[in-house]
Formats: C-alpha cells, structure tokens, sequence
C-alpha cells in the first residue's frame, strides 16, 4: 500500500507496446535504492512491479487492464511521473490509505487562484461520483488529497503551492487527464449500502442522501 505522498518524479526514458500489455522505462535515480525485482512501486498513483532497476533506471512491464483504466498508456518519452515506494509497516502514514488501483480517470475542468492556494476542479467519470465525499480523502495522479467539494460527479480541491511544485500537478491544464483513486473507506461503506438496499445485490446509482440519512448519517 501507499500513503499518496509523492517521493520523487521521473521522467519516462521509453514506453513499448507488446502484447502483453507494454513495457515502461523510467529515468527515476532520486527514488531510494536498492529497489528489489518485484517491488511495488506506484507510478502516478499506480501500482506497478519493479521487473529491474540499475542506479538510474527503473522497469515495469504494464498489463492491458492497467492500460484501460489509467491515464498510463498516454504516456510518451519525456513526460514526468509522480513515484511513491510502497510503505514499511514501521513508517507514518502521512497522507491516507492508497491501494494503488486506479478506479479510473478524471479531466481537469478548471482552476483559479484562491489568496495563496489555486482550487482545481476536476469530473470523474460517471461511475465514481457516489464515492466521492465532501472532506474526505482522494488520490489525484498517485497524491493524497482533500476534497473540498462536491457536485454530482464534479469535485474541487485546493492545491498549495509545495504541492504544484513538488509532484507533476501544478504542470497540468484543463482538458488535461489524471488518474483517479477514491477513499478506500468510502467505498466500501457506498457499496455496503448499496447491497443492504438492494438485498445483497449491488445497484449502481441508488444510493442517495436520503438512504444515507435513515441509515444514521449526517452532514
């Protein structure tokens, strides 16, 4: 697992498509070493397997589900990725709790300065719009974040300027694609619900504000 603050940056030396998926190599020498084969290592927010590693590079061999549903297989020699190694358990957990599997992607609809922070606004596809909750948790690219907002499947959060400076955020644009993970907490309470409603089958889109309030939840 992750905590969603991001260690370092690389830059991506070459991305081949074969036919098991396609094979990433990344420019990272500022992640810490020695770096195992088969070390998870999440690549803008996305759990991938170290297959090798020398003092400068590293390599991933990325399969077609990851491919379909991160923003990974857009990637082109040059563009610079967010890198986060896996947790030890004797570490703090800094940010929050970040499996590592995208859940799908978002397009970055705006931004605006707001005193010494910029709020980003971002629309989930469809699909994950009941995760997303007003204060809580979010992964954006692989960084642990706070929703501030939330309008169907639309959210807002506010970026301070270490967080733009420190991982690939602050080069991002609207129209721009970033990988989404929501709370791992708020789904399985959402999909819980869901089954408790629809007598243990999941039913995508009935949960509502008012379900949640006869279940004892208050805003």
């Amino acid at each position: 697992m992750f905590t969603g603050i991001v260690q370092a940056l690389g830059t991506v030396r070459s991305f081949g498509r074969q036919s098991a998926g396609a094979r990433l190599v990344l420019d990272a020498p500022e992640v810490e070493r020695p770096i195992a084969d088969g070390a998870s290592i999440a690549v803008n927010g996305v759990c991938l397997t170290a297959t090798r590693s020398d003092p400068r590079e590293i390599t991933f061999d990325v399969v077609h589900e990851t491919l379909a549903r991160s923003t990974l297989g857009a990637l082109q020699p040059g563009d610079r990725v967010n890198l986060e190694r896996s947790v030890r358990v004797d570490e703090r957990l800094e940010g929050h709790i970040v499996q590592g599997h995208a859940d799908g992607t978002a397009v970055v609809t705006g931004v605006r300065q707001s005193g010494g922070e910029q709020v980003w606004a971002f629309r989930v596809e469809r699909h994950l719009g009941p995760y997303l909750i007003p204060k809580g948790s979010i992964a954006v690219d692989g960084v642990s974040l706070t929703i501030a907002e939330v309008k169907d499947d639309t959210f807002s959060i506010a970026l301070i300027p270490a967080t733009l400076e420190r991982t690939t955020l602050g080069k991002k644009r609207a129209g721009d694609r970033v990988n989404i993970e929501t709370d791992i907490v708020a789904r399985t309470i959402v999909e819980t619900l869901r089954r408790m409603a629809g007598d243990g089958q999941a039913q995508p889109g009935g949960l509502t504000v008012a379900m949640l309030k006869e279940q004892g939840w208050s805003p």
